[in-house]
């Protein structure tokens, strides 16, 4: 008996470095806020911002090669159909899509070399459309993803999930309707960048620890606007110096979003059964007599035990950050730019507004019919919110604009691309339609606060 035990804890104290020293490096990460240059990120962020900085001469001209790579191996794979490629279960699901697919690839290469190169038509080379996507999202998603997507399992995968989860369920089920590994999705959101959330959530629902509808729920629910971001916006309409009580109004804004979009369609009917090709793969039941601390630790050293090889990370790392460039960084530059020439060259937006004017005017805002445009404009892109806003004088309608376009969360540039192309079972209508709950909820809290409280 003496020996098993003491194997048994050989056993236990190796399982506990292993989740220990990968976890703690993942929140350091991850989780961690640091301030750089009077900014404050994370250390992807840090290491994102460095390569870009780094080589951002040259990022646009890789992105173009990208694209081109996306567009000839697509080709090549619909009309030939190479063994290396259609027996390859990762390049098989990169390159071999459908009519649409091959569509928008075609489409987001033109986009780039109008753009790059200032060919073409106006609306498309534009510098506030096609180069929007060229130069400012998609190098953002690029280095940001090149690093999230191989250093990401430190977070996940080592057993920080499990113990977190544990100690926080009794708190997020009965307030959020999820589990409690959910507060980790949410953590990367607000120190990172949303979209380092919904890649969270992406593998998270993709290796059976997420139901269809906690996933859809944490996708476009709780990846909130980072520090870093919001930071940003406030400066761009001028309210810098009301960046404490800006963010302050954002998070309980999203708080009050979050307690109630899980309890209404379409979320709501979302069913709760897992991923088909995996199935379940998390059992949350606690026995009795075990405290959370303890039965998070013990799941965590059990998910640390049967964590893949190092090899393995890697290589699903490396898998991960490609399928992001040639799969999601075409539909960016194509769907992101179409969602910008809509806004900048049509007048879509200002003709759909017209019935919130009267709306803004009971809630006593100024220049309600200049901000109208600009509380749906946001599903397009977040950041043209905080652009048109910035031409606004009224300061109180300025901080409500900006506010309202950091708690819509659902833009389709980046986070609801990034979500249509996952396996999360959210439809493009349905992610409008969670825009516009969102709008609807967090508009009145967010005036309230402005007038009450801030001016």
């Amino acid at each position: 008996m003496s020996v098993v035990y003491k194997r048994d804890t050989v056993k236990s104290n190796n399982n506990a470095w292993k989740f220990l020293v990968p976890s703690i490096i993942g929140v350091l990460l991850f989780l961690t806020p640091v301030k750089v240059n009077g900014e404050i990120t994370i250390g992807v962020g840090v290491l994102a911002s460095a390569l870009l900085k780094t080589f951002g001469d040259w990022i646009p001209q890789f992105i173009l090669f990208l694209l081109g790579v996306s567009v000839l191996l697509t080709v090549v794979t619909i009309t030939l159909k190479p063994g290396f490629i259609m027996k390859n279960q990762f390049l098989k699901g990169v390159f071999h899509v459908g009519a649409f697919g091959i569509i928008m690839r075609f489409i987001g290469l033109a986009v780039g070399i109008m753009a790059y190169f200032e060919i073409g038509p106006e609306f498309i080379s534009s510098r506030n459309t096609g180069g929007v996507v060229l130069y400012d999202l998609a190098p953002v998603l690029l280095t940001w993803f090149l690093f999230a997507g191989i250093l990401l399992p430190l977070l996940v995968e080592f057993g920080l999930m499990e113990f977190v989860g544990s100690l926080v369920e009794k708190v997020m089920r009965p307030l959020f309707t999820l589990p409690g590994r959910s507060s980790i999705d949410t953590m990367a959101s607000w120190m990172g960048a949303g979209t380092v959330g919904v890649l969270v959530t992406m593998k998270q629902y993709d290796e059976g620890y997420y139901t269809k509808r906690e996933a859809a729920v944490i996708a476009t629910t709780f990846s909130i606007a980072s520090v870093a971001f919001s930071l940003v916006i406030a400066n761009v309409v001028g309210l810098g110096h009301l960046f404490i009580e800006f963010y302050l109004t954002i998070s309980f804004a999203s708080v009050i979003a979050a307690l109630i979009m899980p309890r209404i369609p379409p979320l709501s009917r979302k069913p709760d059964t897992y991923h088909e090709p995996i199935g379940q793969r998390i059992d949350e039941s606690q026995p009795e007599g075990v405290s959370k601390l303890q039965w998070g630790w013990i799941k965590a050293l059990e998910k640390a035990n049967t964590a893949k090889s190092p090899k393995k990370l890697v290589q699903d790392g490396v898998e991960t950050v490609l399928d992001i460039w040639l799969g999601l960084i075409p539909l960016v530059m194509s769907l992101g730019a179409i969602a910008l020439i809509v806004a900048e060259y049509t007048p879509i937006f200002n003709i759909i507004s017209y019935p919130i004017v009267p709306i803004l005017e009971l809630m006593q805002l100024p220049e309600a019919a200049k901000a109208a445009p600009t509380m749906l404009v946001g599903f397009a892109d977040m950041f043209l919110p905080a652009v048109i806003a910035s031409g606004i004088e009224a300061e109180i309608t300025r901080f409500v604009v900006a506010a309202l376009s950091l708690t819509q969360l659902v833009y389709m540039s980046e986070i609801g691309i990034l979500i249509l192309r996952s396996n999360i079972p959210v439809t493009f209508l349905e992610l409008f339609i969670i825009f516009i709950q969102r709008t609807i909820i967090t508009l009145p809290i967010i005036v309230l606060i402005a007038h009450f409280f801030v001016f």
